[in-house]
């Protein structure tokens, strides 16, 4: 075929594509999808990001331990999740390079060679060879390959916030383990602290019921207290190991015990802001991931459309021989050959529509997830935002109650002492009210500091 005929079915294609072909071409954007959540998102995208906003701040300005700042170093080096997140990059930039090439021409060559004999007087005739390289180009009329190079960027963009939504998990759960086993070691050094005051304190009233100043029934109830807190120690010990190896897990080394001192779990990071706009929400990874999945889905769409259109491919054979023909000819000759083939799809027993339509409920379904994406990370985000606030309105509330008690434990053994006008059972119930306090103050310590993790996590945080 003349290159010229070859023009013009190319324009006409071109032609036909613009009038019926059109949302074979369409790039995705998240302003063409007709749903209002995600109208707001794409708003959202368009603000310039705020650096002082907590899910901008790089982790090594959040976590300003330096004890903490290294366990989080060592994680984001060794952790097994996040090494498998950036294989996948890999693998998705590989794909990619393979759907770009598309556009490039196959170029094959298969040489032969042969030599007949006529099975009777076994005469040879010469020998006969061809030495051919074959190029096909599928000419990219209607965005087939088109759609699978951006569908390909769209997973390879996926991929690699799946990497930072990873990344942000890791990061997280590091200072999460880290304040748990702080706050662990703090109530164990509490309540160890108590158990001993217990004890002394079991015996003083074993040596007054002799001496007939208290009845049976105090020596009991104190001793079943004593019993109770040493009970709560077993449990503090297995959920202290828990956390190590939480930890360890976390750093992929074998199970230890960290020494992590008791002290971290009253630092306390304070964040003033209560107002998270959408723009945060939309700099989450695993909000973007869902939105390049949806990505992924539209452009398998376009594909599932462009299957319905014809095929145009370009051929060209060229090489090296001495069989021209029916007749062998030697010396051998170049010899060259140009054509285009079109192939339309007339039947195909019902696939092309078939494909069609799962790529459609597939979209629907990628629409319905990134929808849910962008709701549940608004609602995580007000639930870490008002645990945060509430627990840091209660650490007030406790830090006096703690004061309360223990003047009170001050004063009660003060009139036992001097005037005798208190029985040592009060000492001790105020004593039990002050380990009660005091173990409050520490575990709403840590539900503030958990509450704020999670809220950095939310907004994408983890740089």
């Amino acid at each position: 075929m003349k290159l010229n005929k070859i023009s013009y079915i190319i324009a006409a294609m071109v032609g036909a594509s613009a009038l019926t072909g059109c949302g074979i071409y369409g790039k995705y954007s998240p302003e063409k999808v007709n749903d209002a959540t995600v109208s707001q998102y794409a708003e959202a995208v368009k603000q310039t990001p705020d650096s002082v906003n907590l899910g901008n701040l790089k982790w090594q300005d959040v976590f300003t331990d330096p004890l903490l700042a290294d366990l989080i170093n060592k994680a984001l080096l060794n952790n097994k999740d996040l090494a498998n997140a950036k294989l996948n990059i890999d693998i998705a930039h590989a794909q990619l390079l393979g759907a770009r090439l598309s556009y490039l021409p196959s170029v094959a060559f298969a040489p032969s060679a042969q030599r007949a004999s006529n099975g009777l007087t076994h005469t040879w005739s010469e020998w006969t060879y061809t030495l051919p390289l074959a190029v096909n180009w599928e000419v990219d009329v209607f965005g087939k390959i088109l759609n699978t190079k951006r569908g390909a960027q769209a997973s390879y963009e996926q991929a690699q916030a799946y990497e930072q939504a990873v990344r942000s998990q890791i990061i997280s759960g590091v200072a999460q383990a880290y304040y748990t086993i702080a706050a662990l070691r703090s109530q164990l050094q509490l309540s160890r602290e108590t158990a001993t005051l217990w004890e002394a304190s079991v015996k003083t009233m074993r040596d007054l019921k002799e001496a007939g100043r208290l009845r049976e029934n105090a020596v009991v109830q104190s001793e079943a207290q004593y019993y109770s807190i040493l009970s709560s120690i077993t449990d503090l010990e297995t959920s202290l190991h828990t956390a190590n190896n939480t930890l360890s897990l976390l750093l992929n080394t074998m199970p230890q015990e960290w020494a992590i001192p008791a002290s971290a779990a009253l630092e306390i990071p304070v964040f003033a802001n209560t107002d998270i706009p959408m723009s945060q929400l939309a700099a989450r990874p695993d909000v973007r991931a869902s939105e390049q999945a949806l990505a992924v889905a539209y452009y398998a769409t376009g594909s599932a459309r462009a299957a319905f259109y014809p095929t145009l491919a370009i051929t060209a054979n060229g090489g090296f021989t001495n069989q021209l023909g029916t007749f062998i000819k030697n010396p051998a000759e170049w010899f060259i050959n140009l054509g285009a083939s079109l192939t339309a799809p007339l039947f195909s027993r019902g696939a092309n529509i078939a494909r069609l339509q799962a790529a459609k409920a597939q979209q629907q379904q990628a629409l319905n997830n990134f929808r849910y994406t962008l709701l549940s990370a608004s609602a995580d985000v007000t639930e870490a935002l008002v645990t945060y606030q509430n627990a840091f309105e209660k650490m007030k509330w406790l830090a006096l109650q703690v004061d309360d008690m223990s003047k009170a434990l001050d004063i009660t053994n003060e009139l036992l002492l001097f005037d005798g006008s208190t029985t040592y059972l009060e000492v001790l119930t105020a004593q039990q009210s002050l380990l009660s306090a005091q173990t409050a103050q520490i575990s709403t310590n840590l539900a503030a500091t958990r509450a704020l993790i999670n809220l950095y996590q939310n907004l994408g945080g983890g740089r």
